[in-house]
């Protein structure tokens, strides 16, 4: 298995997150789109994205909203054939992350070869969902049943939107997580899907976990970012790199470029 900087090329990488527009499945998807729309618009962002030089991509099913805790198996069906299109052009490191499923997720890396996930992999959590639950322990027991040995594995420790069932500090979660399920990664979220992981909250499990990356997962921007990263290992970001800065809207490149410019010259980058 490679090592976080390894993989990434950097001590604090910048994992762009690929918004996959609706898929079919979806309450969003439209009468009369084609898959291949959503390959053509996935294409365009990555090109986007690699272009303005971030150092690893995220495909996510993000506009599968609300979210099944057990997705049918058109979603990750639908991503996987999404990312088979596009694997001749992808260029970097890249992850998935089947939003809300964790065992989708891992079987998604196994059919794409992807090289790391993102997830909710433990924890308890209520929240516009209802009550979830995540056992690591049937997560872990299928990355090694599906022979992932070299995939990377980035926990959420705080789910985007959800409260956590067991009332514990998240410095406090940080430590059982990684002494129980030996994550190669954290991932630390803001109290709502888009605002930003608070600095002082990242320094405090960063502490509390030495040797473990841990990256901020919301609300990272140009505005915040050497901040962020002065307390982290990375971050994964999405929002900031669209249009106007909404989330609905499409990547674009000068965005992109502008957000990586300012954190080479923070890496001492040429």
């Amino acid at each position: 298995m490679k090592t976080f900087k390894e993989l990434f090329g950097t001590d604090k990488p910048i994992i762009a997150l690929l918004h996959m527009r609706e898929l079919p499945g979806d309450p969003g998807y439209p009468e009369g789109r084609s898959i291949e729309d959503v390959v053509r618009k996935a294409r365009e962002e990555l090109i986007a994205l690699q272009d303005g030089g971030v150092d690893a991509i995220l495909f996510s099913n993000e506009f599968s909203y609300p979210y099944l805790d057990e997705l049918d198996a058109v979603t990750p069906a639908s991503m996987a054939y999404v990312i088979g299109r596009l694997k001749d052009d992808i260029r970097i490191p890249f992850g998935v992350h089947a939003i809300s499923d964790p065992m989708a997720t891992l079987e998604l890396a196994a059919a794409v070869q992807a090289q790391f996930v993102r997830g909710v992999f433990a924890g308890g959590f209520v929240g516009e969902g209802g009550i979830r639950s995540k056992d690591a322990g049937r997560f872990v027991r299928r990355q090694k049943a599906l022979r992932l040995d070299d995939l990377l594995m980035f926990y959420m420790i705080n789910a985007e939107s959800d409260g956590d069932l067991s009332g514990r500090p998240l410095d406090v979660i940080a430590k059982a997580t990684v002494f129980k399920c030996h994550p190669q990664g954290l991932c630390m979220s803001g109290i709502h899907a888009g605002l930003e992981a608070g600095s002082s909250d990242l320094q405090k499990i960063r502490d509390a976990v030495p040797g473990t990356p841990v990256l901020s997962n919301t609300g990272t921007k140009k505005e915040n970012v050497i901040e962020k990263l002065q307390h982290c290992n990375g971050a994964f970001v999405g929002t900031a790199f669209k249009k106007d800065g909404k989330f609905e809207n499409f990547v674009e490149y000068a965005r992109v470029k502008e957000f990586m410019d300012i954190v080479r010259a923070y890496r001492g980058e040429s």
